[in-house]
């Protein structure tokens, strides 16, 4: 038996080496093509684009919503809190946003073949807007010699990091670019369907174009003041540039599951929804210009506090429901809430005993020790709703359809206005500063439908214009709710409008920028340390180094902004 196996596997070894000699002699020369794969030298744009604009889109709002939403203080976190509320930004990644620029640099190199002005000025375009946002919260990046590590050199497998300046001066280049291109360009062999902002018209894109333009000639506006003046008063003077809500770069609900506004965090996780809150640095200025946007951003306290200074104890655990009492609660505290959803709830205080917020909106000041516990919370923990802050209107939870106001926003009407505000405030020329103030108010009262009330709203104090750059700004920080990237930066370029860090923040100023993340300290080392040696200590840059949140990047060093 034992021969007899011997001989079976070595007839079978034979056989097996027959057909595999046969096989490679007769394939040798043919290559092994996966049927399922798409050849990058013959991917029609079409199919890219979709990914690239979704994508950027996605990420913008990811910031807008998340992280620097916390640092322009439009909300805070009661829970998972600390990228959002306290700038724990180490080791932030940059990967899904150069995984952006891989697709979109084939987009442009199949343009390029194709002969196609219209998918060239796109990925230009789209290029320019991610590199910004790199740039912008990191400081100097691989930009020169990023995407180009299917080349033989060694040099590219690990790329050299460009100074801040070179890659805004490398945008506003690409963007120029991009704005011939659709001179003339048409949308021949566009599937409109695949341009997720725009369906395939040209002349929206090269107002998206422009718009970004205008956005980086105001961020180079103090160290290159008089390229950044040439350039906003000559794309001012053509008119071609986002003038109204039909023009915003802006992406639609998709009803995909990587839809980042936070329907998504309803639907998936109604616990991470209520994390999301007011904070009381944003709710002061609602509240106190009778901003009409207040009750499409935010609710009204679920349990709202009511002084009374004959209590006997600091806070009265009966809760009151329509005006009558319903007795000492039985129900966990977030219970009740839901099985009465349209009643009004409240509960009693003695305001001799303790201090309690009992306006109808009550925001999370910054960076709170236990932001959960906050105005007399009597439920504390991760996830619990806090029913005496005030979290995200019910548009959060009801949107996702097509056509709702809640769409990521990359670059809109009322922020042209407002640039072209602060531009003539400058002295350029770009026609009244109020005038474009007025409007930039109007465009964004607009879009978040409240386009009824913006007559009164001009006249309130604080907001009828009064020549400051600081009132500018400050609307400005008001309209990019949900775009909240773009505040951050005028926030340091400007130091508008004043924001004060919590007593939770590691230091006391709000941070400037994210760390570089491990990955490029892992398999970049040599580049990484030139790069953090651009970066400027400042006296709150603490025991990271320069690669500290709070160290300036070459756009704010030498100046005293926004501290």
């Amino acid at each position: 038996m034992k021969n007899t196996s011997k001989i079976f596997k070595a007839l079978l070894m034979t056989l097996i080496c027959g057909l595999a000699l046969t096989a490679c002699d007769q394939k040798l020369d043919e290559m092994n093509v996966n049927p399922y794969g798409i050849d990058p030298t013959e991917v029609n744009p079409n199919l890219l684009m979709p990914t690239i604009l979704a994508a950027s889109a996605q990420n913008y709002a990811s910031l807008g919503v998340n992280d620097l939403a916390g640092a322009v203080q439009h909300t805070q976190k009661n829970g998972w809190y600390g990228g959002h509320n306290t700038y724990s930004w180490e080791n932030m990644s940059w990967t899904g946003w150069y995984d952006i620029l891989r697709n979109n640099d084939l987009l442009y190199n199949r343009a390029v073949t194709m002969e196609s002005k219209f998918f060239q000025g796109v990925s230009l375009t789209m290029k320019s807007f991610v590199f910004g946002n790199i740039t912008d919260l990191w400081g100097d990046a691989p930009y020169t010699d990023a995407l180009k590590g299917n080349e033989n050199s060694m040099d590219f497998q690990f790329p050299q990091f460009d100074s801040q300046e070179i890659i805004y001066k490398g945008i506003i280049t690409d963007l120029k670019a991009a704005v011939q291109l659709f001179e003339n360009a048409n949308n021949t062999g566009v599937v409109p369907a695949n341009d997720l902002y725009f369906n395939g018209n040209v002349e929206k894109w090269k107002r998206f174009a422009n718009s970004l333009l205008l956005r980086y000639y105001m961020r180079i506006s103090v160290k290159m003041p008089a390229e950044a003046k040439a350039g906003v008063e000559a794309i001012y003077a053509s008119g071609d540039y986002i003038k109204n809500a039909s023009h915003d770069a802006a992406l639609d609900y998709t009803g995909g599951a990587s839809d980042i506004w936070l329907t998504r965090h309803v639907k998936l996780n109604p616990d991470d929804f209520t994390r999301y809150q007011a904070s009381q640095t944003f709710l002061d200025q609602l509240i106190g210009t009778n901003d009409p946007r207040l009750t499409v951003w935010f609710a009204p306290v679920r349990v709202q506090w009511v002084a009374d200074k004959t209590l006997a104890t600091a806070t009265d655990n009966n809760i009151w429901r329509n005006g009558e009492p319903l007795g000492v609660l039985t129900l966990p505290f977030d219970d009740f809430v839901v099985l009465y959803p349209k009643d009004k709830f409240t509960r009693r205080y003695n305001p001799d005993l303790i201090s309690l917020n009992d306006a109808l909106y009550v925001g999370l000041p910054p960076a709170l020790v236990i932001p959960e516990s906050y105005n007399g919370n009597p439920s504390p923990g991760q996830g619990t709703h806090n029913q005496h802050v005030s979290t995200l209107a019910d548009i959060y939870q009801t949107a996702g359809s097509t056509g709702d106001i809640l769409k990521a926003r990359l670059i809109s009407s009322a922020e042209v206005s407002f640039i072209f505000a602060e531009a003539a405030l400058n002295g350029w020329s770009v026609g009244s500063a109020q005038e474009n103030y007025n409007a930039g108010i109007e465009k964004s009262l607009a879009s978040w439908g409240q386009a009824g009330k913006l007559s009164k709203f001009l006249a309130e104090d604080g907001v009828a214009f009064n020549n400051t750059l600081e009132q500018i700004m400050v609307q400005k920080w008001v309209s990019s709710w949900t775009a909240a990237a773009e505040s951050f930066a005028d926030y340091k370029r400007t130091g508008f409008p004043s924001l004060a860090a919590g007593p939770q923040s590691p230091q006391p100023r709000v941070a400037l920028r994210f760390q570089y993340g491990n990955d490029e300290y892992n398999n970049n080392s040599i580049n990484i340390n030139k790069a953090i040696e651009n970066l400027q200590l400042t006296d709150y840059s603490g025991g990271f180094g320069k690669d500290s949140q709070w160290s300036k990047s070459w756009l704010y060093q030498g100046t005293t902004t926004p501290w």
